[in-house]
């Protein structure tokens, strides 16, 4: 369709649709002018970089992206002119303020556009820009028949305006007799939002639109610049001095460093019959006084200027000029620009990546919120690159488990090695990592976070084994274990703690020496002695590498039910206390009683309670005066678990929230946990009620007095052939460490997690195996990684990107990998015999709520407990996650069936002692129903949904032809070389053959995907390589 069909269309519509930028690929093309313009003629033909020479003659006759590919891979040259910076952008109108003219600032751009909004004075929230499709074209026309003036050579305002006005004299586009009023008005003073806020009141602004009947105005602007009622210095700086100018120096800290500014002056004089525009880029960027809001050199200027009538019309061109220089791809055309043609094939590409919205379907006034995650444009910037040869995805997986360690070397202990010096160059700055106040923050969270569980899973311990081990026990293991795999693990964001199922075999090899008649500490120690020698074989052969089989599907399922174990515990830990102490006792037989000798009477004092009966002189008689009433103990333990767990929640997602400066928000956001455990304590002291407290030992000396810190390896008791059967057992409790720890690691090392210092799962389980022998000989609890601990421990020390521009959302950027808050957590622990007061006064019920808040926050951003809740959603309210656009609902559904049944079988076996010594056997059975999955369902859904395992052999050649014809079909939407131009229609579905309707169905899939987590985008990436 003509340029004039189009605008003549889009004008018979009542209202104009918007675009917004998106990452569409189908070329529009327009027929550009090649009129002379003030740029060099001869183009640079580098394109080291293109599989395609292209010449001057081909150039007009290639798609726009092809053009703008071409332009950025030209060379930028040694003199540094042409090498691009980030722009901040600021566009000013031409208003009267009572008697003078000046340009006001309406509207700026980093990343994100900002308007002065001019009833309340004040910027506005950061949007994403919309246009009028109209605005663009006019655009296009004002760059193909204006003035373009390249690598100006000017340092001031007042040399630019002599060059701008003597070129428009000389192109004839400026009549000679106005050149010194629009001189004039380009000299004009620039006033700024932050200028105007600092008045005591709202100043009355007019367009000139407004007052254009007034003679004043017309004086005003006809009067010689020397005899203007406004003193106005010969340029831009002198100006900045004598009206004492001073730069928005706290927004300056918003701009990137090394950013430069492109101005956009638009405004209506009545002098003028025709419209003006200049587009200005300077060979070297110079600061220009007052003309832009920070003190930021100059780049490039676009200059608008019409007669009266078109203001409205103006601003939206202005507008438009602005978000193409904030675009990424346009702003290095506009750099590496070397004539009007490069510049209009920016505008073009321009074109081809945005997405219309019809009129009748949005609100044009809605502001677009700025994305979480911003879909990177580099795919605009280069060629398609089409692979030379089919890359072999067995071979590719292979590499990626080499990397991590998880394919055997074929050596002993080869795993071991390579995970030394994988992490021997990592070791000095595990301990530099560590200054920070997040590590602060992490440490006394996980602190209190692994001390209750060692407390509560001593008092267990100790009723399993007849108090051979109890909380002191646990308390000198956690210090031992904490503090060796805290030193030398390959992972020190793994968590060591006490897990159920070594409880329960502790239990049963307690019962079978009780009923044997032997001596359970020596029994105990061979078997320490197997399991430990076990895994130092498992760490020689590379059994690690077996990891590489634990996919998402059994690493959620044995999270979820982690996860599901800690919020029943702490739910059910404050229902036990509802049952030892009821809400309705009955009759509380105590009452305080007058003293001796005293006038009052017993009504008197009846009034007092069991606790301040004392301070009145008062005498407590009854039968339960013995101890305090205890009818509200339940509810407060309710009050003080849910508030510690809604507090918790709360402050740990404030960092996003809308008060305070973000270094304010951060903080108490790390300490969330910390504030809620300290508020809910002094509330309880408060109140007085006498919930349970926490009982830490204050003796460092073991629980039973008839043993010592060290067992000896033979007992009387013990037949002599009893150290060789302790191998059995040790079989058992093998697998058992084994797949708890290597499970946990797994999910540790998760690719979401961005860790940049490697695996260690080798140095890991080898560090492990010591520790087991140590705890075996000095009679101590097993401690194996924990797995909600761990993910507690990951969650706590995240990073993310330091938001520089309005707008700009938060980046995860990984984790701040370290080892100092693992090994100050248990040597915290080691010394609380020594806090014994101070920990004494914290409730059981906050606890609780750790553990409930741990277990509810380990739940998030795990793909199946989203998938669970999708089940129960309606279609039109599911999440926008990128695996229902990928699979069909159905076989989401049924994935997550299977995936469910799992968890409860788990779930049912961990539940009864005749069978939760099972439980890592049957961790063992997920890998092999997640390897039966490949006959339910195919590889492409299961890469979407779950990771694919290692295979022994090809899959079938029908598998590889779908995912050729897959490849090639996708490169031909994104790039439809050969096609006709023509409209593209947007909501026309991106099936394989389509038209241009795919491409930006495709385009809007990638621009969408800030939803999704992360991982799933990385699926999804890996399948249309």
């Amino acid at each position: 369709m003509p340029q004039q069909a189009q605008l003549k269309h889009i004008h018979g519509h009542g209202r104009l649709p918007r675009v917004i930028a998106t990452d569409s690929s189908r070329p529009w093309t327009m027929n550009s002018s090649s009129g002379d313009d003030e740029a060099p003629k001869d183009p640079r033909t580098g394109g080291e970089d293109f599989t395609q020479q292209f010449t001057e003659n081909d150039f007009e006759a290639t798609p726009p992206a092809q053009r703008v590919q071409f332009i950025l891979g030209e060379d930028v040259g040694d003199d540094g002119t042409h090498v691009s910076h980030p722009l901040f952008s600021e566009m000013g109108m031409l208003v009267k303020e009572g008697d003078e003219i000046e340009w006001k600032e309406t509207a700026r751009w980093i990343k994100f556009e900002e308007d002065v909004e001019e009833g309340g004075n004040r910027w506005s929230k950061p949007h994403v820009a919309t246009l009028s499709l109209h605005s663009l074209f006019e655009l296009r026309r004002l760059l193909v028949n204006g003035s373009v003036m390249l690598d100006m050579e000017a340092h001031n305002l007042e040399v630019m305006a002599d060059l701008v006005c003597d070129q428009m004299v000389s192109a004839g586009t400026l009549p000679p007799g106005v050149k010194d009023k629009v001189k004039d008005a380009l000299l004009r003073r620039h006033r700024h939002q932050h200028e105007y806020a600092k008045k005591t009141r709202l100043p009355i602004i007019r367009s000139l639109a407004d007052m254009r009947n007034q003679s004043s105005s017309k004086k005003d602007m006809v009067k010689s610049p020397s005899s203007q009622s406004m003193a106005r210095p010969s340029s831009g700086t002198e100006l900045s001095e004598q009206q004492g100018h001073k730069g928005n120096t706290h927004f300056m800290r918003k701009i990137p460093p090394g950013a430069e500014a492109s101005n956009i002056l638009v405004g209506e004089v009545d002098f003028l019959e025709r419209t003006l525009s200049c587009f200005i880029r300077l060979s070297q960027a110079a600061v220009m006084g007052d003309l832009t809001e920070v003190p930021v050199p100059t780049r490039f200027i676009f200059i608008l200027l019409g007669p009266p009538g078109s203001q409205s019309n103006f601003h939206e061109i202005g507008r438009a000029m602005a978000t193409l220089m904030s675009d990424e791809i346009f702003h290095e055309v506009a750099y590496r620009a070397r004539k009007r043609d490069h510049l209009l094939s920016g505008v073009d590409e321009f074109l081809d990546a945005v997405t219309v919205l019809p009129p009748g379907e949005w609100d044009p006034t809605i502001r677009i919120e700025p994305p979480a995650a911003i879909p990177s444009q580099e795919v605009r910037k280069r060629p398609p690159e089409l692979p030379k040869e089919e890359v072999d995805e067995e071979e590719e997986e292979q590499r990626l488990r080499e990397e991590s360690g998880l394919s055997r070397t074929g050596r002993l202990f080869g795993g071991l090695i390579n995970d030394v010096k994988r992490k021997a160059p990592w070791y000095l700055s595990d301990y530099k990592d560590a200054l920070s106040m997040q590590c602060v923050a992490s440490w006394i969270f996980l602190y209190f976070a692994c001390l209750s569980p060692i407390i509560t899973f001593g008092g267990l311990l100790a009723e399993a084994t007849g108090k051979h081990m109890a909380a002191m026990e646990s308390l000198v293991s956690g210090f031992v274990c904490g503090m060796g795999y805290g030193f030398f693990s390959g992972q020190p964001l793994t968590i060591l703690g006490s897990t159920g199922p070594v409880l329960v075999f502790e239990s049963i090899i307690y019962e079978f020496c009780f009923k044997m008649g032997w001596d359970y500490m020596t029994f105990r120690f061979w078997i320490g002695m197997w399991v430990a020698g076990i895994c130092i074989v498992l760490t020689a052969i590379d059994a690690s590498a077996l990891v590489c089989y634990i996919t998402r599907f059994t690493e959620e399922n044995f999270a979820t039910l982690i996860a599901f174990i800690f919020i029943y515990k702490a739910i059910e830990n404050v229902v036990v206390i509802g049952k030892n102490f009821p809400v309705n006792q009955g009759i509380y037989d105590c009452v305080c009683t007058p003293p001796l000798g005293s006038n009052a009477s017993v009504v008197d004092y009846a009034k007092y309670n069991w606790d301040s009966c004392a301070s009145y002189n008062g005498t407590l008689v009854g039968g339960d005066c013995g101890t305090p009433p205890t009818e509200n103990v339940f509810l407060m333990s309710v009050v003080l678990c849910a508030g510690t767990f809604i507090i918790s929640t709360i402050l740990k997602d404030f960092k996003n929230a809308l008060f305070f400066p973000s270094i304010v928000r951060q903080y108490i956001s790390d300490f969330s946990v910390l504030i809620a455990i300290f508020a809910m304590s002094f509330f309880d002291h408060f109140l007085g009620v006498p919930t349970q407290k926490l009982e830490v030992p204050n003796e460092l000396k073991p629980t039973l007095d008839t043993r010592g810190w060290l067992i000896p390896p033979f007992s009387e008791k013990n037949p002599w052939w009893s150290p060789m059967i302790a191998v059995f057992p040790a079989l058992l409790g093998t697998i058992l460490i084994f797949m708890d720890q290597q499970i946990t690691a797994v999910i540790v090392n998760r690719k979401e997690n961005k860790l940049k210092k490697g695996c260690g799962y080798h140095l890991d389980l080898f560090i492990l195996s010591i520790l087991i022998a140590i705890c075996s000989v000095m009679g101590l609890p097993w401690f194996v990684a924990a797995t909600v601990l761990s993910i507690n421990h990951v969650n706590s020390l995240k990073l993310e990107s330091e938001c520089s521009a309005p707008g700009e959302k938060p980046q995860f950027l990984g984790v701040r990998e370290q080892r100092v808050t693992h090994i100050l957590i248990f040597l915290t622990i080691g010394v609380s015999v020594l806090l014994t007061p101070l920990l004494g006064h914290i409730p059981m019920p906050v606890l609780f709520g750790v553990f409930l808040y741990m277990g509810v926050a380990s739940l998030k951003g795990l793909q199946f407990f989203d998938r669970i809740l999708i089940m129960f959603m309606p279609a039109k309210y599911q999440p926008d996650y990128m695996f229902l656009r990928q699979v069909p609902i159905k076989r989401v559904h049924l994935f997550t069936i299977i995936q469910l049944a799992c968890l409860i079988i788990l779930w049912l076996i961990k539940s009864f002692s005749q069978t939760s010594i099972l439980f890592p056997l049957m961790l063992v059975v997920m890998i092999g129903i997640r390897k039966a999955l490949d006959l339910v369902f195919t590889r492409r859904e299961l890469k979407i949904l779950d990771d694919i395992m290692p295979e022994m052999t090809k899959r079938a050649a029908a598998d590889d032809l779908h995912k050729l014809d897959a490849e090639v079909g996708l490169l031909a939407r994104i790039f439809p070389f050969g096609k006709g131009r023509g409209g593209r229609v947007v909501n026309k579905p991106a099936g394989p053959g389509g038209d241009a309707g795919s491409a930006v169905g495709l385009g809007l899939i990638k621009c969408t995907t800030s939803n999704a987590n992360e991982k799933e985008f990385e699926a999804q990436s890996s399948l249309l390589k």
